[in-house]
């Protein structure tokens, strides 16, 4: 049976593929039109994952959308009335859109999907929709390694619920609590990410990298002024401060009086006002999450949580819930934004629609290391680098990882390109920039001359599984760089001037003997990589400790600051060709900048 899912329209469309329970294909289509957070309908996705099976959409049993656009149009409406007749301009600018692809969607799918594959049968699909969160928590349950746990969904909005809490047993979900739209805490960080001058629905990750360089002097007034939280974690805002229900802002006036300063504009200096409301959002969002985690886990006595939505991709609230909620496991759904709704959207057809069993072997997930998407072969591969009159070399494995080793004990860049591409937001070792994390220099070579990004933005380890311990507090495995870990005492390095250091100074100093992966905080967001789940990267990493005797790379996505992550070898090259990376992989064949800089010259 091939089930396949589909989100669209509002943010980080995606299509993934079941066959079973089992999944052959996801991506974003993002990767293949190159449009960061792409929303529109994911041709190229569907088209992408119809190959990678071998079928055409004759094959597919039945076809699911993440949500119901009646519920979400009820809901634009219903707010639209109650602010009346303020948010009139937003309204006349939702409206076309609505009116034209939102509303008529099942419409709009069939038409998509006739025009990937002329010879489709549309008279005799199988259409139907899933509610937003209802994607969200079956992405976060059934790939997962339990078979039963509570399951807790947050984010911006579905169609009317925000936070939704769920109970997984089995093959059933049966969703026991939500807290509903405006009261929201994807919305409220949002808020601020708006306010920091970031981009909403896309720059939330920079607010919690900017937050340990600030301190929490605005929680107070979070708690006194913008949320009532309740002993339960159930909360409510008060909407006086926020404009996102009827405006084209997030934030109102009165949000700017209480802070006393307008939002600030992206091309603005950060200085220590922003970074103290970074921080105090960051820890404001702790304390309610980990509130209502830990009111869960007092009510149900349940010791796993799942968790899916877009506040789940926060790594710090993660760790904070597995650490003091009393959950004793936590699994994270690595593609926890929308896009993982399609594939939330598949499942939840599979158990729950259809009433198909679970395997009820508690191990490992289903997600295969979230490497689902596009791979190449070597004729591939070997075409567009002479294409590009690029000089290269083919290597085999065993010699390849240990060239890598060499270069980044030297102090190279390495952009690395191998197997099948990751779904979800991080790269994972398929569609990686690789350097040396002892090297000081490094996190500022990577963030100025490579990503073009914010100094300020941290770097994550991809670490040896068997060393996590050695270097890290807790000892968690975490292969979806989906929690954060704090440098142990041992390898941090301490200055006696360090205490009065603050704001953006506290990049000046080496804070550990691997401070290219190293926060102002001493935490890293880390990549536990495991032999038998992920054995070419696992190989790569031991080829780099067997050298060096540390077992840790740099790892960040291969891609430059607001572009998505490459998805093509033509796009590996590109963005090699247009930075510093020195090394460029792609499966066995090995570039050289150095060799090309050479050739240009003679």
């Amino acid at each position: 049976m091939y089930i396949l899912g589909i989100s669209a329209y509002f943010h980080d469309s995606a299509a993934c593929l079941l066959k079973d329970d089992y999944i052959a294909a996801a991506a974003q289509e993002e990767r293949f039109t190159r449009k960061k957070n792409d929303e529109s309908f994911p041709v190229n996705a569907i088209k992408y994952c119809l190959l990678e099976a071998g079928i055409s959409l004759n094959k597919i049993d039945y076809i699911v959308f993440y949500e119901k656009p009646f519920l979400k149009f009820e809901r634009l409406v219903e707010t639209y009335l109650s602010f009346a007749p303020s948010g009139f301009i937003s309204f006349m600018k939702a409206m076309p859109v609505w009116l034209k692809d939102k509303l008529f969607l099942k419409k709009n799918i069939l038409k998509q999907l006739k025009s990937i594959d002329g010879s489709w049968d549309e008279k005799n699909a199988n259409l139907l929709f899933t509610t937003h969160h209802q994607s969200h928590a079956a992405s976060a349950f059934y790939p997962s390694p339990f078979n039963k746990a509570v399951i807790l969904t947050v984010d911006g909005a579905g169609e009317w619920t925000t936070t939704s809490v769920s109970i997984g047993t089995g093959n059933k979900i049966e969703q026991v609590k939500e807290i509903c739209f405006p009261h929201s805490i994807g919305l409220l960080y949002s808020a601020f990410t708006y306010y920091l001058g970031f981009k909403v629905n896309c720059d939330e990750y920079k607010v919690m990298g900017l937050a340990p360089y600030g301190k929490p002097v605005y929680v107070d007034l979070i708690f006194k002024y913008l949320v009532d939280l309740r002993g339960d974690g159930s909360f409510r805002l008060d909407m006086q401060y926020f404009n996102y229900c009827q405006g084209l802002t997030m934030t109102s006036p009165c949000f700017d009086k209480l802070f006393g300063s307008p939002a600030r504009k992206p091309t603005e200096a950060i200085n220590q006002f922003y970074m103290d409301l970074a921080c105090s959002v960051q820890i404001a969002s702790e304390r309610i999450m980990l509130t209502l985690a830990r009111g869960l886990f007092n009510e149900y006595h349940i010791d796993n949580l799942c968790m899916a939505g877009g506040v789940a991709l926060n790594c710090v609230i993660n760790s904070k819930i597995l650490k003091q909620s009393g959950f004793k496991q936590l699994w994270v759904q690595p593609a926890s934004g929308d896009a993982g709704g399609a594939l939330g959207a598949a499942y939840a057809v599979y158990h729950q629609y259809l009433g198909n069993r679970r395997d009820e072997e508690e191990g490992t997930d289903k997600m295969q290391n979230a490497l689902l998407g596009p791979s190449f072969d070597d004729h591939d591969v070997r075409e567009c680098l002479v294409a590009n009159n690029l000089r290269f070399k083919k290597v085999n494995r065993f010699d390849l990882h240990k060239g890598i080793a060499n270069h980044l004990n030297e102090g190279k860049v390495v952009g690395y390109f191998r197997g099948r591409a990751e779904f979800g937001p991080r790269a994972l070792g398929a569609r990686s920039i690789l350097a040396d994390p002892r090297r000081a220099d490094m996190q500022s070579v990577l963030n100025q001359k490579i990503k073009f990004r914010e100094s300020f933005r941290p770097f994550a380890p991809a670490v040896l599984a068997e060393y996590v311990s050695t270097y890290f507090d807790p000892e968690i495995a975490s292969p979806y760089m989906l929690l954060v870990n704090t440098v142990k005492p041992e390898f941090r390095i301490a200055l006696a001037d360090e205490s009065r250091l603050s704001g953006f100074d506290l990049l000046k100093i080496k804070s550990s003997v691997i401070p290219a992966v190293t926060h102002v905080d001493h935490t890293a967001r880390v990549q536990s990589v495991n032999q038998n789940s992920h054995p070419d990267f696992y190989s790569l990493i031991k080829a780099f400790y067997d050298l060096t005797g540390c077992p840790t790379l740099v790892n960040t996505s291969f891609n430059r600051m607001d572009e998505p992550i490459v998805n093509t070898p033509q796009e590996a090259i590109n963005c090699f060709l247009q930075t510093n990376i020195d090394i460029l992989v792609i499966e066995g064949y090995c570039i050289k900048k150095e060799d090309i800089r050479r050739n240009s010259r003679g």
